[in-house]
């Protein structure tokens, strides 16, 4: 079966359950997206390691492995989403120490939030990608562009998550020395989601 490279698109609040994000990654030679049904905490680890301004105060759990790993020479070498399972997907860590390779099993979630602290590369299966993959239009469409849906959508959940967004504090009123402010605050008590939309909108206005 030959793999299929893939990047992070995004992560996707959902409004319809509390606490549930889709991970978005993307096919890198190609429009399909696979989305995947995370928790709060593995969404909000990914989300620090793709944020490069935000450093935690405190390692979080997949920064602890990465400091370990590097204590002991353990390398992440890359990242397998090798099965689908009743909308659940299975993910291997490719793993090498003293240029002897070792596979771990490892929950998608967990392993992608790996991938992003050893810079490893992402991959799944042609056909968990064929099954599971969707296409979807992020840019609105050209006249001249023509509907496109041969992926499947995976449930109702990851069809709402892809068109939902995270609730926003309202940021437009506050200077930029507040926002500065807010977004230390922000990092220091972890909330990093907050964090992050704050980032954002001091980097529009510093454009």
């Amino acid at each position: 079966m030959s793999l299929v490279k893939l990047n992070i698109k995004g992560i996707s609040y959902s409004q319809t359950q509390n606490g549930a994000y889709a991970l978005i990654l993307n096919e890198v030679d190609g429009d399909r997206k696979l989305p995947i049904v995370i928790g709060a905490f593995e969404a909000q680890s990914i989300a620090i390691a793709l944020e490069k301004e935000i450093s935690p105060p405190r390692p979080l759990t997949h920064d602890l492995f990465k400091n370990f790993a590097d204590r002991f020479d353990i390398v992440v070498k890359q990242v397998i989403i090798h099965k689908l399972v009743d909308g659940v997907f299975y993910s291997s860590l490719i793993c090498e120490r003293d240029k002897i390779e070792e596979i771990i099993d490892a929950r998608t979630s967990d392993a992608i939030a790996l991938a992003l602290r050893f810079q490893a590369p992402i991959f799944t299966y042609k056909n968990i990608l064929d099954k599971a993959g969707i296409y979807l239009k992020v840019n609105p469409k050209k006249e001249d562009e023509e509907d496109t849906n041969d992926g499947v959508i995976m449930d109702d959940l990851v069809a709402s998550e892809l068109e939902s967004e995270t609730p926003k504090e309202n940021l437009k009123g506050k200077s930029l020395k507040e926002l500065h402010i807010m977004l230390d605050e922000a990092v220091a008590s972890e909330d990093y989601e907050k964090a992050a939309h704050i980032r954002d909108e001091i980097s529009k206005r510093e454009q």
